[in-house]
């Protein structure tokens, strides 16, 4: 699984985020460990083959850390990950990223449990988890909101809206480029740029589609 994900990384694009540490490829592989022990238990994904993990998940939400570094130039800020499941793309980019605040939102109790025990196992100070409907969240001052596979775009920014900081952005990963959605959208929501993205060994369509009121 090391040398596989090595080989997937020499194929992704950093951009200008530097390139992972030794300990940052160490906790990726142990959280895809975790995920495959946790999987069925918890039923945090149809997946359970390793390597489709590593392909379908893992490097599925690592592609949005070059963009995401990018966009915030560096710099610390407030994530929030909505609808997560098993902590994708939250866990990633809180081992990957981690200047960054990371919590991941769940309506089902059993997924935010394990976000945190992946926080605990792998010491990362910065990932938190909260059982919880995402319309039910007080409001905090979110710099960027993050789904993967949560709802439709007009779905995911009217359930948000209420938490986004004044100059947030939403950060929606999706596969197609979503026409019709992005045509639906509520007033007052216009989408700034739409980013193709490729996953290495994935021979799928994906991209990032950002937002801002």
């Amino acid at each position: 699984m090391a040398a596989e994900l090595r080989r997937a990384l020499v194929g992704l694009d950093l951009g200008a985020a530097p390139a992972l540490t030794d300990h940052q490829i160490e906790q990726l592989l142990a959280y895809v460990g975790m995920l495959g022990q946790w999987g069925k238990t918890y039923n945090l994904t149809a997946v359970r083959n390793p390597a489709e993990v590593l392909s379908l998940h893992l490097l599925d939400s690592l592609v949005v850390r070059a963009p995401l570094w990018r966009h915030l130039q560096g710099q610390s800020a407030a994530v929030l990950d909505v609808g997560s499941g098993g902590g994708l793309p939250g866990v990633v980019l809180a081992i990957t990223m981690p200047q960054l605040e990371v919590v991941c939102v769940d309506s089902v109790a059993k997924k935010a449990a394990f976000v945190r025990q992946v926080a605990a196992e792998l010491r990362l100070p910065n990932l938190k988890a909260e059982h919880s409907r995402v319309e039910d969240l007080k409001a905090k001052p979110w710099q960027v909101i993050t789904s993967r596979a949560f709802a439709s775009l007009h779905d995911f920014v009217a359930l948000t809206q209420h938490l986004l900081a004044p100059q947030g952005v939403w950060m929606a990963m999706k596969g197609k480029h979503p026409v019709d959605e992005i045509t639906a959208l509520p007033d007052g929501v216009s989408v700034f740029h739409v980013e193709q993205l490729q996953v290495p060994g994935l021979d799928a369509e994906r991209c990032l589609v950002w937002m801002r009121q």
